[in-house]
């Protein structure tokens, strides 16, 4: 169904640039991997817009690290397996919150500035969380402080080169070895680059929802190119959707983070009543897909379509200081958080799932690396404990680099790769659906089938309306907005048969025709391989 190039092409008529890593996108993950990288090796950063656009630059909560004398490993790997529910890697957790603490010190040396109080950092408290442990920065923008000082120190570095406004479009694959990529320039220009490694860091694919707090270029390309280059792609049934983004005519979907459920804010229906003792002991500060389900309980039992965060008995003091992006955004729309009860409903947040990698970050194809939401190194099992995923970009960041410092420069590839649509079949040049039409249309398809929650009956359909649109894999693409729809084509595909597959519910996956947890049966990760379908791999406890 899926084709192994987008486009046709021929790499000998194509001009080349070398380096000795390629690092495709950008956030947390891309800039981190990038400056560490840079030390040994001369980088170059693709970005298909700019270094300032990805998922990091909108992280409002923070990072999660052992920092408090309170805290331990021991806790933070506890919370996150509970939060997993029986799927995380124990040995990738291990590596998470025994290493987070030092890749958050590299970030402080890179210039990121937390919160501090009393000369100490500002510790918060999140969902699913047992510790304050939570590292944030002027208030609620921790991934903007982030991002800012990366880039900085990013475009300042002689070792680093930064391609903004590219798009890759497909991975290239010699004897077994990943050594370079196809790249569009913004006037439809291609070319070739080659490395010794190539890392993806190109986030997640919050675009296959219609209601999601991710930006416009989440749109699942990382995971598609290396679906058809041949790499594993794991876990992509399970979706986050975080509880809280706003709901409110003529605003975004912005969101509303679960640190203000941290800090003391209660949900109430559209009755005033606070309802979530009725579905988690735990109550707010419940795991995400808890919440988020409760949530949509309520709104049907009301017939409404949001329920309210209330963080009105809070002094507006502290809630100006804490979350004063939050509560100047929200303002802005003439809600005021500390006297107003906000409307919030759920919307896609991240994908736990995606490139199946080693504790290294490495793929099951040599020299390609995978890093940040991209990714799935098998932390975040079921349900992602907030605030793991900037800690885990840095910690698997660091050992991506120390990886591929211990490899060799591979011989001179005589590359003669052509790519050609499979079975000789041409491309047809007839003109397509505009794709904004389609792209919204798959959004629909998958809020409807593959959202919240599912069934077998609902999959399917949503599987074969998803397959009347493969006729774009047909058609000559030229245009970034094509590609990303073919890529977020693939995602959905991916993620509606790894949801069909899955036959229990469990953490973010809820089937309601089988509502129970099997571990039996389904402590397992769902793979997912283009020439080999889907396989299972068991978890293997340490």
């Amino acid at each position: 169904m899926i084709p192994r190039y987008l486009v046709d092409f021929d790499i000998n008529t194509l001009p080349v640039v070398v380096k000795d890593v390629i690092v495709i996108g950008a956030g947390i993950a891309g800039l981190f991997t990038a400056i560490k990288a840079s030390d040994n090796n001369a980088v170059l950063m693709i970005t298909k817009k700019s270094l300032m656009d990805s998922n990091t630059r909108y992280a409002q909560g923070g990072i999660a690290a052992v920092i408090s004398a309170d805290d331990s490993p021991a806790y933070h790997r506890q919370d996150t397996l509970i939060a997993g529910a029986g799927l995380c890697k124990h040995e990738a957790v291990d590596v998470l919150v025994h290493e987070g603490p030092s890749g958050v010190s590299d970030l402080v040396h890179m210039g990121t500035q937390f919160d501090q109080e009393d000369g100490e950092y500002a510790l918060t408290k999140e969902g699913a969380h047992s510790q304050r442990r939570i590292l944030h920065a002027n208030g609620d923008a921790t991934g903007y402080e982030i991002v800012r000082a990366l880039s900085e120190k990013a475009i300042s570095h002689s070792g680093i080169e930064v391609w903004d406004d590219h798009f890759v479009i497909d991975l290239l694959i010699e004897d077994g070895i990943c050594c370079g990529a196809l790249v569009q320039k913004q006037d439809g220009q291609r070319l070739v680059v080659r490395g010794k490694a190539i890392v993806l860091c190109t986030g997640g694919a919050g675009q296959l929802y219609r209601y999601t707090t991710n930006p416009d270029v989440a749109t699942g390309d990382g995971i598609a190119m290396a679906y058809r280059a041949g790499a594993l792609v794991q876990d992509v049934e399970f979706v986050q959707f975080h509880p809280t983004s706003l709901c409110y005519p003529g605003a975004p979907r912005f969101l509303i983070s679960e640190a203000v459920r941290g800090e003391g804010a209660v949900l109430r229906n559209i009755k005033g009543e606070r309802f979530m003792e009725r579905y988690h002991e735990q109550l707010e500060l419940a795991p995400r897909d808890v919440v988020a389900r409760a949530i949509v309980s309520e709104m049907e039992a009301t017939n409404s379509t949001f329920v309210f965060i209330d963080v009105t008995h809070e002094s507006a003091e502290m809630v100006k200081h804490r979350f004063p992006n939050i509560y100047e955004f929200c303002l802005n729309y003439g809600l005021d958080m500390t006297t107003d009860w906000i409307p919030v409903a759920p919307a896609a947040h991240y994908m736990m799932g995606g490139v199946k990698t080693d504790l290294n970050g490495e793929t099951n194809i040599k020299g390609l690396f995978a890093c940040g939401e991209v990714s799935s190194t098998g932390v975040h099992g079921a349900n992602r404990l907030a605030s793991n995923s900037l800690s885990e970009a840095i910690v698997y960041g660091r050992r991506i680099v120390d990886r591929i410092n211990e490899m060799e420069h591979f011989p001179e590839l005589h590359l003669q790769t052509k790519g050609e649509q499979d079975n000789d079949m041409k491309r047809s040049v007839t003109p397509i659906q505009a794709v904004v039409e389609k792209r919204l249309k798959l959004q629909k398809i998958m809020v409807r089938y593959a959202g919240l929650r599912r069934d077998a009956n609902g999959l399917m359909k949503g599987i074969e309306e998803l397959k009347r649109q493969l006729s774009i894999y047909q058609t000559v693409l030229t245009k970034r907005e094509e590609f990303e729809f073919a890529n977020l084509l693939t995602c959905a595909l991916l993620t509606a048969q790894a949801a069909l597959e899955r036959e229990e519910s469990r953490g973010a996956h809820y089937r309601e025709d089988f509502p129970e947890r099997d571990d039996l049966v389904w402590r397992k990760h769902t793979v997912l391989h283009r020439e080999y379908g889907v396989t299972e791999e068991r978890i293997r406890d340490v």
